[in-house]
């Protein structure tokens, strides 16, 4: 099932989607690691399948996905096109990505908690970062647990 919702440009997302279960999709995981550093010999052997839903998403009925817009966050590895993988099931805690509602529109940012007072912080010195007020509309959707981009 997919939503979305519509939005303005600088609020950070462009669609929203709901996780289905029950999609296996395995692929082959190679029997060896791979060198970042100096190659090391092949192994040329398959060790089993590996199937990303059970690495990527801990909480199913809590999970959501994301595509980003803007690049407030391009410092923390989140990009335009960018799809969040959102876990509504974690806690919101200090210098983690969550994804907020702030009067009416969604943002991705790095929340901080200053003694009793947070703030949304961008990962980009071009923003500014915004402290939540009492007389602001604001609440926290999910906590960001992974960003999928494509290598160009």
């Amino acid at each position: 099932m997919e939503v979305k919702m519509l939005m303005p440009a600088e609020a950070g997302l462009a669609e929203i989607w709901c996780y289905e279960g029950g999609t296996a999709l395995p692929r082959p995981l190679l029997g060896s690691e791979i060198a970042a550093g100096f190659p090391s010999p092949a192994q040329d052997y398959i060790e089993g399948s590996l199937d990303l839903n059970e690495h990527l998403i801990q909480h199913p009925t809590a999970t959501f996905f994301v595509k980003v817009q803007g690049c407030s966050m391009v410092n923390a590895g989140i990009n335009p096109e960018d799809i969040l993988i959102v876990d509504r099931a974690l806690e919101p805690a200090h210098k983690r990505i969550v994804i907020a509602a702030l009067n009416g529109e969604l943002t991705v940012k790095r929340l901080h908690i200053r003694g009793d007072r947070w703030f949304l912080v961008p990962e980009n010195p071009e923003y500014g970062e915004i402290e939540i007020t009492e007389e602001m509309d604001f609440q926290i959707w999910g906590v960001v647990t992974y960003s999928i981009h494509q290598l160009r």
